[in-house]
């Protein structure tokens, strides 16, 4: 409700609440003094001989109604309900969230100082920490990265031993702390031979079946169009700059020649968001010694 930058979506918020509960209350007088005869038919039949009689409402319904009102007025003072009034409790769902995680935090603080206190190496050998460190990936990481951390187009496998930006014990705590920005600049300019000379290169470079022709002329260009400046004269990448390596049949977005030449023409551009913020050291920890465990079961 504090987003709200007109008071007319406040007060409209108001009118509806209060006038549902006046509606209710309304029913309540009508249905009070109404009149009614007891045995007497309203002329309603359905299915022969179901008919509509002309009888008060059970009591117990009745009161069914008021209890519903009182609570509703009741509510409404001590929770915000109406418009921008905060009630009387000042009740908040992000305040008590932050309660809650506070509570669990405090809960569970021995543990994680027990794990800040251990290197990497030493929490992702620790079962108590990976079953920890599993649950967090799982709510956080496995959208993009997958269930079994395998990845998805577009979204690194976590279970191998291939890194873009390292997979040392700092490496990944700095990734997961920071986030990335990855991008492979558009090169369009080139023109499409040379584009398709480059992506046959490429894939000469993985074994994978190529024009050996423009391959040869691919090489060239490889060299003299600026693509070592950031994949090295090998082709075989730079982690300090999240250059893939082109030599090792691992391929983020598919290795055909159309995706390749797509690449080269278009570029590509991915993000891996900061999570120091969100989760805090600890937890981060743990979710990095997992993701490590992850790599070394690879190998």
């Amino acid at each position: 409700m504090s987003d709200f930058v007109s008071d007319f979506w406040n007060l409209y918020v108001i009118v509806i609440v209060v006038a549902s509960i006046l509606a209710c209350a309304v029913l309540l007088i009508v249905q009070g003094k109404a009149t009614f005869t007891p045995g007497k038919t309203m002329g309603h039949v359905w299915d022969e001989t179901l008919e509509e009689y002309n009888n008060p409402m059970p009591k117990w319904w009745s009161w069914l109604f008021v209890i519903t009102v009182i609570f509703a007025l009741v509510y409404l003072a001590l929770y915000p309900g109406l418009g921008n009034f905060k009630g009387m409790l000042g009740w908040t769902a992000v305040g008590q969230h932050k309660t809650e995680v506070e509570k669990m935090d405090a809960t569970v603080k021995p543990l994680f100082d027990k794990y800040m206190a251990m290197d990497l190496q030493a929490v992702a050998g620790d079962k108590q920490a990976m079953e920890m460190g599993k649950r967090l990936y799982l709510t956080y990481c496995m959208q993009c990265h997958g269930a079994d951390a395998r990845g998805a187009k577009g979204f690194p496998n976590l279970a191998d031993s291939d890194w873009l930006y390292g997979g040392a014990p700092e490496q990944l705590k700095e990734t997961i702390n920071n986030g990335r920005m990855g991008m492979m600049p558009p090169h369009a300019h080139l023109g499409a031979d040379t584009i398709k000379d480059l992506a046959n290169f490429v894939r000469s470079l993985s074994g994978l079946p190529n024009d050996s022709v423009r391959a040869g002329k691919g090489k060239e260009a490889f060299a003299s169009s600026g693509c070592i400046g950031c994949h090295g004269p090998d082709g075989k990448g730079m982690q300090a700059l999240g250059a893939p390596n082109l030599t090792d049949k691992v391929w983020l977005y598919g290795s055909s020649e159309a995706t390749i030449t797509e690449t080269i023409t278009n570029g590509r551009q991915n993000k891996m968001p900061a999570w120091k913020e969100f989760l805090g050291d600890a937890k981060i920890h743990l979710l990095s010694a997992y993701v490590l465990s992850l790599s070394q079961g690879a190998k």
